[in-house]
């Protein structure tokens, strides 16, 4: 299915958020992450089922100030 990740077009056979992480290499990363602009916390992503069309952002943590 075709779905959007941080802006770009992107083509996968993830059912749900967190295989999506899985299948990008971010595995057990420190993340943020948002489906269709609604926050998606860590505990949740197994159980959000991805759709195509769906807009998924994967924010990483900087440090900085």
């Amino acid at each position: 299915m075709k779905i959007t990740i941080n802006g770009s077009p992107t083509e996968t056979q993830a059912e749900t958020l967190a295989a999506i992480l899985e299948e990008l290499g971010y595995g057990d990363a420190k993340v943020a992450t948002a489906v269709n602009e609604d926050f998606v916390s860590a505990a949740r992503r197994g159980q959000v089922a991805l759709s195509p069309g769906d807009r998924v952002e994967i924010v990483t943590p900087r440090q900085g100030g």
